[in-house]
């Protein structure tokens, strides 16, 4: 059954690959490229989406440096190469796992400005793309923390592959010459972002060009020379907030100085056996997963029912459940009240699980009143991880939100600024309303799994909005459950849902129809979506201590290793 759903899967994206475009950002997804064997080594491993900010985590590797100084590198890097997405303008989540056992997870979301307010946003698309649309960025902030914590190199250091890929430059990749065009009909207002990007007007970069970035070099070396915090409290920092203010946004230099990443512990828990190590809120990823981990706990998910309809309905009321909380509950623990000890109990999920049926789906009114709606989130974000030769491990995921953010290049430094104040919620009393100072819920969840003693095995995330949780959920019972290897685990076809709307969103492949026909049957409706769902980049340390890595052919990539 597993290889029929695989092929069936390849074929289905090899004959036909549908374009989803949104009014704001407008996205795409790039062709699959078509390979076979996971990258192996002895000592190192790091997966990303972009070729050039993986080679700039080995380089730093390659110097000495650990796995956090490597996670540093990549992100810079990442802000230059993958713009998309990749950034010094947004915000994140980092996981980290050093070889001696200390954790820690690093929340550097965005925080609204103070001068937000709810009615802020009468015409909804002001949310989405231009000056207001931005909040407070955390990136920079996240990743001086998880530098200053655990780095071996020198700041300085670690920042030159970013500052040399911008100031030198880098061939444009087929991905960005298939989504610019998109972006034309917003991108061209913001003069600074149109001349990079947009040959000063409406002509999108092609594949192969040279892209430079002198402002955002001039940038980097700036933060190279004088610190982080020359981003929230130097010349960066005031030509952001200049800017702000004369396009009508809302951030200022004071708001930009307060900023403040925040540390915490990771959250935990066990899949048969297995140490699951993820974000805890802001983040209501991690809370989501380890909600649907402990229901499937409860079920046999025997080896051979992968793709069977038995194994999609379990998982799918999984979902309908932790989705529910999740919209129930998901915000800014800092200014709402969630019961993370309870959602993530294995009482709880016992609990729930008592209510599934075998051969029957549970109807959404079964499982209480409909929660207050929560802000549709992007499914532009990356993720990328990092093991070093020490055992070291960096799971982080970060974002623009949409794709090239709010479209704004804050004039004079070359940073993309994201579009994160649309992943508020718009319904009065829900725990993710906009208030000042609040950083908005967010899906994204940088995952680490141990062995039953603690030895590391798996580390992964994803992109995807509000698919992250439910990818990540699939990858993991693909390797727990059903045995697959760290490739197949990924690659096989995904399905979601997410509570309202009642459907089962099916990537091609992910639902043969006997399998789709038998679940109709037990009241699922089904919506093929012909795209892809996430985009997992993912290391597996084996028994033997080599480093294996994937990066997920959905979106492209590349694991490389030392």
């Amino acid at each position: 059954m597993r290889r029929l759903v695989i092929v069936v899967f390849v074929l289905a994206f090899a004959l036909s690959r549908a374009q989803e475009v949104s009014q704001s950002g407008l996205q795409i997804e790039a062709p699959r490229p078509m390979v076979s064997q996971p990258e192996r080594a002895p000592t190192a491993m790091v997966a990303t989406v972009s070729e050039p900010a993986t080679r700039a985590g080995i380089e730093i590797l390659g110097k000495g440096g650990n796995a956090v100084d490597a996670a540093v590198a990549i992100a810079f890097a990442l802000a230059v190469v993958h713009p998309e997405a990749g950034n010094l303008g947004g915000g994140g989540y980092m996981l980290i796992r050093m070889a001696d056992g200390r954790t820690l997870a690093i929340d550097y979301r965005e925080t609204a400005p103070p001068a937000a307010h709810p009615e802020m946003f009468k015409d909804r698309m002001e949310a989405r793309v231009g000056y207001k649309a931005s909040a407070v960025p955390g990136t920079v902030a996240g990743l001086a923390v998880a530098h200053a914590r655990f780095g071996s190199l020198s700041w300085q250091e670690v920042l030159d592959p970013a500052r040399r890929l911008a100031e030198h430059g880098f061939l444009v990749s087929y991905r960005m010459e298939l989504i610019l065009p998109l972006q034309v009909p917003v991108m061209k207002r913001f003069p600074e972002t149109a001349r990079i990007f947009l040959h000063g007007a409406d002509r999108p970069l092609r594949q192969g060009e040279m892209l430079r970035q002198p402002e955002l070099a001039a940038t980097i070396r700036r933060l190279q020379r004088n610190g982080w915090r020359e981003f929230y409290e130097g010349e960066t920092a005031r030509r952001i907030a200049a800017d702000m203010a004369a396009n009508g946004g809302t951030i200022t230099l004071e708001d930009l100085k307060q900023y403040r990443a925040v540390e915490l512990a990771p959250l935990r828990g066990t899949y048969r056996g297995y140490q699951v190590l993820t974000m805890p809120p802001s983040s209501a990823g991690g809370m989501a997963l380890l909600e649907m981990l402990n229901i499937l706990e409860r079920f046999p998910m025997r080896l051979g029912m992968e793709g069977s309809a038995e194994s999609r309905h379990l998982m799918i009321e999984a979902m309908k459940r932790a989705y529910r909380d999740r919209a129930r509950y998901a915000g800014d623990p800092a200014f709402v009240t969630i019961p993370v000890e309870r959602l993530t109990s294995k009482d709880y999920a016992a609990e729930l699980a008592a209510g599934i049926r075998l051969d029957r789906a549970t109807p959404l009114a079964e499982l209480g009143e409909a929660p207050s709606a929560s802000a549709e989130e992007s499914g532009s974000t990356t993720h990328f991880s990092v093991v070093d030769k020490a055992g070291n491990i960096v799971s982080n995921t970060y974002t623009l939100n949409d794709f090239y953010g709010s479209q704004v290049i804050a004039r004079g430094t070359g940073v993309l600024l994201n579009d994160i104040m649309s992943s508020f919620s718009t319904q009065p009393g829900s725990p993710n309303a906009l208030a000042p100072g609040k950083r908005p819920a967010s899906s994204m969840a940088p995952v680490i799994l141990l062995h039953s003693d603690g030895r590391p095995w798996v580390a992964l995330g994803s992109p995807g909005g509000m698919t992250i949780a439910n990818t990540l959920l699939q990858v993991i019972v693909n390797l727990v459950d059903y045995r697959m290897s760290l490739r197949d685990a990924i690659e096989f076809p995904r399905i979601h849902h997410q509570f309202t709307p009642d459907r089962v969103d099916a990537e091609p492949g992910a639902l043969p129809l006997e399998v789709a026909e038998k679940l109709r049957s037990w009241g699922h409706t089904i919506n093929p979506r012909f795209r892809a769902q996430g985009d997992v980049h993912a290391i597996l340390v084996e028994d033997s201590g080599w480093r294996q890595g994937w990066s997920d052919g959905r979106r492209g990539g590349r694991a490389q290793g030392m």
